[in-house]
């Protein structure tokens, strides 16, 4: 009898391993799709959020991944870095056109091996343009050039008429019945299916499954995180204007001061989130910060140890601006950044300084009461007037204070105005109270 259950519970167990998979497989077999917004402006930081989405999808085995587009472009080598992630990737993708796929947002587009677009949405107008202090204004035939062989092929790699994509950059061209020579062609998304850009029209993330053929899908939604939007944020042209102002103002204005104070704590925040969010958004590395630090110390080493301004100064310089171009998206951004950068702080030093004499705020850091030998204050008897004429050696330098040495006594004195170095013959020329002022001697005395 025991054995009878011992097989029995043996067979059922069997059956059970067998059945259960396939019970349970239907839920399993669901294929996953990943959908990934692209939308605003195109740039470096919105190019690596991509590439992490599908990495991501890729490990999960999605069948497809669905990039909803709403934009009016942006960066062009951060479209051709989305293009290429897609193009390299084993998952097929599908544009779904939301609204706008406009300048770069038309490449990613393209790229996709399907593009749905919303029946209100359009795609085109894709010549670039250069920013400069100026405004915008048209690139060069150059870079027309190349930007449009990108269109081009990324087109026909899916079997799309390459001069429709050229056409959306270069106005030269002209294509019988689509667009006439002098304007740019931007297609709405019924005349896009009919000139074979757009293969479906949808106007829900649903229907475009549907027509996937994986309307049952597990969606996964790969949202930007909080620090890549912060960093997004940060990295606007102007925002980092107005940090790199902050940052370089605050430190400087820091130098006017005693000890360490708000200026100085705004800069180091204003130049941490400057450089910090490059990071983030993928258009710079730790180097970058590294390299701005280095330049920044070289600098202060000039002003505040080294005499005059020489080989550091300049080092400290080139390295702080090559820092910067390389934490920019572009070299004019870099140019327009830093004069606006410049001008800002030369004006928010000016204000700051004046702000110091005069702010109620200011005069509560700071002691501002002299003391008057008219109201019966008397300096100690330090019998310093002996000093008057007499010649001593500087122990150290006077910027413009300092030491000297006077009868083997060590000194602290001022000059009037000068730098002087060390070990310079100084004459006393003025005793005021503990003031003791002096001049350097000349080498005919």
């Amino acid at each position: 009898m025991v054995w009878v259950i011992v097989a029995v519970l043996v067979i059922v167990s069997f059956l059970l391993s067998i059945v259960l998979p396939l019970w349970a497989s239907p839920a399993s077999a669901e294929p996953v799709v990943y959908v990934v917004t692209v939308e605003d402006t195109i740039e470096p930081g919105l190019a690596k959020h991509i590439q992490r989405a599908y990495a991501d999808a890729e490990k999960a085995g999605a069948a497809w991944v669905i990039l909803e587009i709403d934009t009016l472009g942006g960066r062009i080598d951060a479209a051709m870095e989305i293009r290429d992630t897609i193009m390299a990737a084993r998952i097929p993708t599908a544009a779904f056109v939301v609204h706008r796929a406009l300048s770069a947002g038309a490449l990613i587009a393209l790229a996709g091996q399907k593009v749905i677009m919303d029946p209100a949405s359009t795609i085109g107008a894709a010549e670039p343009r250069v920013f400069s202090l100026s405004g915008q204004q048209p690139a060069d035939e150059k870079l027309i050039s190349a930007w449009k062989e990108e269109m081009a092929t990324t087109a026909r790699a899916h079997g799309r008429d390459p001069q429709i994509a050229a056409a959306m950059v270069d106005p030269d061209l002209e294509i019988l019945g689509v667009i006439e020579k002098g304007k740019l062609l931007t297609l709405e998304a019924a005349k896009a299916q009919e000139l074979g850009i757009a293969d479906h029209l949808g106007k829900s993330r649903e229907e475009v499954l549907q027509y996937l053929g994986v309307g049952g899908a597990q969606l996964v939604e790969f949202e930007i995180s909080p620090a890549e939007k912060l960093a997004r944020w940060l990295t606007n042209p102007l925002i980092s204007a107005i940090l790199l102002t902050l940052g370089l103002g605050g430190i400087i204005l820091e130098l006017f001061t005693m000890g360490w104070g708000v200026p100085g704590t705004v800069g180091i925040i204003s130049l941490v989130l400057f450089f910090g969010s490059s990071v983030v958004a993928g258009l710079a590395g730790w180097e970058t910060i590294l390299l701005f630090a280095i330049g920044l110390v070289l600098l202060l080493v000039e002003i505040l140890v080294i005499p005059g301004f020489g080989v550091a100064g300049l080092a400290g310089l080139g390295a702080m601006g090559v820092s910067i171009f390389l934490a920019s998206e572009t070299p004019q951004q870099a140019l327009t950044t830093m004069a606006i950068a410049l001008v800002g702080a030369i004006v928010l030093i000016i204000v700051g300084v004046r702000l110091m004499g005069t702010s109620n705020l200011w005069s509560k850091l700071i002691l501002r009461t002299r003391q008057e030998s008219q109201e019966g204050y008397q300096a100690p008897a330090l019998q310093l007037e002996k000093y008057l004429g007499q010649i001593g050696i500087t122990i150290t330098q006077l910027r413009p204070s300092g030491a000297v040495e006077i009868d083997g006594n060590r000194i602290d004195v001022v000059t009037e105005g000068d730098y002087i170095a060390r070990g310079v013959k100084v004459q006393v020329v003025k005793v005021e109270g503990t003031r003791v002022v002096v001049r350097p001697v000349d080498k005919e005395d």
